[in-house]
């Protein structure tokens, strides 16, 4: 059977993340410089092969000064590891819309397995004849798992940056011919 490439859309995609600060609140921030391709041999998705990476150079969490500490070496280490990958293993529906997709997920120098739920929205064509597939992904991961130990405890002993970390990843696919 023949397969189709399908590539990430930028411009109608976003990666983002939350955390917790002080186990108080939640902090937000977004990943803007990403690429990622599908291929797949179905029409449904099931047992398509995901590649994707983001820049950790763009980390945007609102706050410069923040931002900057998170691509120091006491994080990301940017400037060592620019990027972050996720390399699929499965993806497998699970009923209706929704999928389960397992994958090796690359944080610094350190490669864990990670399984996402993934939801289907559909496919449609733009206004210039392009067919479009977008899904939303997400799931959770320990920081801590993949390097990230800053600890960060306040002088009152609060613990500054939470361990689990949300995904919440919206990605339109273009298909090539």
């Amino acid at each position: 059977m023949a397969t189709t490439k399908w590539v990430l859309d930028p411009m109608h995609s976003e990666v983002q993340f939350k955390v917790k600060h002080l186990v108080i609140s939640t902090v937000t921030g977004s990943f803007r410089k990403f690429e990622g391709q599908v291929v797949t041999e179905s029409e449904d998705f099931e047992d398509a092969e995901v590649d994707f990476s983001l820049d950790v150079d763009s980390i945007d969490t609102t706050q410069e000064s923040r931002d900057q500490h998170l691509k120091s070496a006491e994080f990301f280490d940017a400037a060592t590891y620019p990027k972050i990958t996720f390399k699929s293993t499965s993806l497998k529906k699970v009923s209706g819309s929704d999928y389960k997709l397992e994958g090796n997920l690359t944080i610094k120098d350190v490669t864990k397995p990670v399984v996402l739920d993934v939801e289907f929205g559909g496919s449609a064509a733009d206004f210039y004849g392009q067919t479009k597939a977008g899904f939303e992904i997400n799931g959770k991961i320990n920081r801590k798992d993949y390097g990230l130990t800053w600890e960060g405890i306040t002088e009152a002993g609060s613990i500054v940056v939470g361990e689990e970390i949300k995904l919440n990843i919206n990605a339109q696919f273009t298909k090539q011919a």
